[in-house]
C-alpha cells in the first residue's frame, strides 16, 4: 500500500474496495444542506468521478445548515465552491458542472446508465418525482433524501425502501405521486420518523418549484447527506 491521503480508506475497505470507488461515477442532484455534505463525503472516500447539478446561488438564509455557505460566499454559486472545494479535497477528481436548476424535462435526460449510482437532494416536489421515476426507468440506481426540515432528533433518522417511509410529508407527497406511475417501491431513502414541527412550515411563492419549506437545525441535512452517501459507498464497495 503506496502512503497517500487515501491510506486510511485503502485499510478500512482494502484496495478492491478503493478501486471500486476511484472507477464509480456519481451523480448528486441538489448542493443544498444534503446534497453539499454528500458531495463531500463521496469525494473524501476516493470516488474518481462526480457531476454535481445546482442552480442556486449562497443566501444568508443557507448559513446554518450548508456547506458552502459563508458570509464570504454569499451571492457566489454553490456549484463553483462547492467545485473548488472537491478539488481542492482531491485535484485529481475528474469533476463536471452544471450550473443550473434541473427542470422536470431535464430530470429525465440527466439521467444516464454510465452513472453508478445517483444521489436525488432536490427539495422541489415536480423535478424529484421525475429524476426518481426517470431512474427507475433507465435502471439507475439511485437514493433519495427526504424532509429534513422540522427535525431535531438524529437518532430517528432511517435508510429504508420507499415504501417503508414514514412521517415524513415529502415521502407521503413522492410516494403518492410515483404511484400514479406504478411506482410502489424500489427506491432507497434517506428519511425521519420524528413527526416534523407543522408551526415551523414556511409558504413561498413557488420560485423554482418550491412552495414551502420547514425550518431546518444546523445538523440535520448534513445528516441526512452522511447517511446517503454511506448508503452509496456501502454499495458500491459490497
Amino acid at each position: 500500500m503506496q502512503q497517500s491521503w487515501l491510506e486510511r480508506t485503502e485499510l478500512l475497505l482494502k484496495e478492491e474496495g478503493l478501486k471500486k470507488l476511484q472507477n464509480a461515477h456519481i451523480l448528486v442532484v441538489g448542493l443544498g444542506g444534503v446534497g453539499s455534505f454528500a458531495s463531500e463525503f463521496l469525494v473524501r472516500s476516493g470516488v474518481g468521478e462526480l457531476t454535481i447539478v445546482d442552480g442556486d446561488v449562497v443566501d444568508k438564509t443557507n448559513i446554518n445548515r450548508q456547506l458552502p455557505a459563508l458570509h464570504s460566499t454569499v451571492n457566489q454559486t454553490k456549484t463553483s465552491i462547492v467545485a473548488n472545494r472537491l478539488k481542492d479535497i482531491n485535484p485529481n477528481l475528474k469533476l463536471k458542472v452544471i450550473s443550473k436548476f434541473l427542470s422536470p424535462n431535464e430530470a429525465f435526460e440527466i439521467v444516464d446508465t454510465k452513472f453508478n449510482y445517483i444521489l436525488d437532494c432536490i427539495d422541489s416536489i415536480q423535478p424529484k418525482i421525475q429524476l426518481l421515476i426517470s431512474a427507475k426507468r433507465k435502471k439507475v440506481k439511485i437514493i433519495s433524501a427526504m424532509g429534513a426540515g422540522g427535525k431535531l432528533d438524529p437518532a430517528k433518522v432511517k435508510v429504508r425502501d420507499i415504501s417503508k417511509t414514514r412521517d415524513c410529508t415529502l415521502a407521503r407527497v413522492i410516494k403518492k405521486e410515483l404511484k400514479k406511475h406504478k411506482i410502489h417501491k424500489g427506491i432507497r431513502c434517506v428519511f425521519s420518523t420524528e413527526i416534523q414541527d407543522k408551526s415551523s412550515v414556511f409558504i413561498t411563492d413557488g420560485k423554482d418549484y418550491k412552495h414551502s419549506f420547514y425550518g431546518t437545525i444546523s445538523y440535520m441535512p448534513a445528516l441526512f447527506g452522511l447517511y446517503a452517501a454511506a448508503e452509496v459507498i456501502k454499495k458500491i464497495t459490497d
